[in-house]
């Protein structure tokens, strides 16, 4: 690796850990905004879909027009189970708590692996295939308690929400099995629109004139440094480091986030959660750990 190479290289690293570090942020903005989950949504998605697309022009500048015209259905796809992700990410951790949400969402790598198989016809490796089903007796553990109530409160909200973050982890893994079947998607502009198609969703169930000054605030700040600026951060850093690597950055969000609301406003997971997370977040890592020692193994060449 060249000295240039490993510039380029700490600097995917630092841009993987921002982004992962912005994205765990959310648990905190939705505990702090008090309007209701359709008004956040909507002011949430056009904020974060116009600064996406604003970065997009910003990166591409005069191909805008020819990346725009040659989006067709592979691109709309991406759009529709973004914004679908969207709006069952947050509800999740709305509805239920933020440890429970991300937990279930932890398991997207081998959710994804087993929609790839089914539909483009992608075998999962060995790895994946132990780490998916150590995975999913974590799941099963958590969604044995039904409490873990969010905002929403109410008895069965904690099941709603965690049926919702179900809903978020096949959205996901829709997404990435069409970004991967189609890899010229460009992701940008999709998940602009994505973040729009979000705010069209949700308008018509939400009060966009009734939310507080306050509250907006917190929704532009929400949208713009957790949504946009972690995307923008991500993209930066796939184009400098190994799929694996920037999968096991980002991955820490999924600790991180949980963790914030837990030392800020004292969330503490529930009983199955913290027997059922750790399984899955063993597997999780423990799978990424192994792709990232097996992706960087050299075969070792005789001095000549």
């Amino acid at each position: 690796m060249t000295l240039d190479d490993q510039r380029h290289y700490r600097l995917g690293v630092l841009f993987g850990a921002i982004s992962a570090l912005a994205w765990s942020s959310s648990g905190l903005f939705i505990r702090h905004i008090t309007t209701d989950l359709m008004t956040m949504l909507f002011w949430r998605g056009l904020f974060s879909g116009t600064c996406v697309f604003l970065f997009f022009i910003y990166l591409e500048r005069g191909r805008v027009p020819g990346i725009l015209r040659r989006m067709g259905w592979p691109s709309l796809l991406a759009t529709v189970f973004s914004a679908a992700s969207m709006i069952s990410g947050i509800g999740s951790m709305y509805y239920t708590s933020i440890a429970d949400a991300m937990v279930i969402y932890a398991t997207v790598p081998f959710v994804t692996a087993a929609i790839a198989f089914v539909f483009i016809g992608e075998r999962p490796g060995r790895s994946t295939l132990i780490a998916s089903g150590v995975a999913m007796v974590g799941v099963l553990v958590m969604l044995t308690d039904g409490h873990g109530d969010g905002l929403g409160g109410g008895s069965g909200s904690g099941l709603f929400g965690k049926l919702l973050a179900v809903v978020m982890t096949l959205s996901v893994g829709a997404m990435a099995t069409v970004m991967r079947k189609h890899r010229d998607v460009p992701m940008l502009p999709a998940m602009a629109g994505s973040a729009w198609l979000c705010s069209f969703v949700t308008f018509w169930f939400a009060a966009p004139l009734a939310v507080s000054a306050p509250d907006l605030q917190l929704i532009v700040i929400f949208a713009i440094v957790q949504n946009a600026m972690g995307l923008i951060l991500y993209t930066a850093s796939t184009r400098r480091l190994p799929a694996a690597d920037a999968s096991l950055l980002t991955a820490l969000e999924v600790p991180l986030t949980p963790l914030w609301v837990w030392l800020v406003l004292n969330e503490v997971p529930s009983q199955a959660t913290l027997i059922g997370g750790p399984i899955v977040l063993a597997a999780l890592f423990g799978h990424i750990l192994y792709e990232v020692r097996r992706n960087r193994a050299v075969p070792v060449v005789p001095a000549p």
